[in-house]
């Protein structure tokens, strides 16, 4: 019988049924729509694009790649240094909280599926509160239980971005559904390229900067009425 459930797990993983809370984040699309800066599904692109290079790529998809190779060592104190990192990059609170509160819900969810030392030791930092338990990071971990390799794990970290993005427009009513999948299929060579760009950056190459993103997420915390928390 084969043993090797890696590409079960990619698809475990990626599916927007898989309770990291993904789906609850529209990184301030819900705020630009509101202020009618995206209003069609080339706008939508053109945002995930933006986000990509400049900050998927450079931040998150370095400290996921850094991440999984101290998680195949067992070395736990390089990846709280990475998971404070990232965490202090995040400019805007909603974004480091929902972050976080992904992190957490991932690391927790696989510990439910998987036993395992380590990533039960990292679990325990988070809740004595001596690491943040960021997403990519927490994400790395789990694709290295799973069996999942550092490429796909990075691909994945992209192609989660962009549903959860496109899932949003597709709530707000930007897109419809064809439009839905006609972006993520116009982002991948994007994702390629940025994943080919970044897989090999060390942790202190670790930056981020879309200021007018942020701006725009920063007036999305102070929205009394709104569907996502981002």
């Amino acid at each position: 019988m084969d043993t090797d459930f890696s590409s079960l797990s990619i698809m475990q993983l990626s599916d927007s049924f898989f309770p990291a809370g993904l789906y609850t984040m529209s990184n301030g699309l819900e705020a630009m729509h509101r202020q009618k800066m995206i209003t069609g599904p080339t706008d939508v692109q053109n945002l995930i694009e933006m986000y990509y290079v400049q900050q998927v790529g450079p931040a998150d998809c370095v400290a996921l790649a850094n991440a999984y190779d101290f998680a195949a060592t067992k070395s736990l104190d390089e990846i709280i240094q990475i998971d404070d990192t990232i965490y202090k990059t995040k400019l805007v609170r909603e974004q480091r909280e929902a972050s976080v509160r992904s992190g957490k819900q991932l690391i927790k969810c696989v510990l439910s599926l998987v036993d395992d030392s380590f990533a039960t030791e990292y679990h325990e930092k988070i809740l004595q509160s001596k690491t943040p338990g960021t997403y990519p990071v927490a994400f790395s971990i789990a694709a290295q239980l799973f069996g999942i390799s550092k490429q796909d794990a990075c691909l994945m970290l992209f192609y989660g971005f962009a549903t959860s993005m496109v899932g949003a427009a597709l709530r707000l009513g930007i897109i419809q559904h064809i439009q839905s999948q006609q972006i993520i299929n116009s982002l991948k060579p994007v994702i390629s390229d940025q994943v080919r760009k970044y897989i090999s950056k060390s942790p202190d190459r670790i930056w981020q900067f879309l200021p007018q993103a942020d701006i725009l997420q920063m007036h999305h915390e102070k929205m009394e009425a709104k569907m996502f928390i981002t």
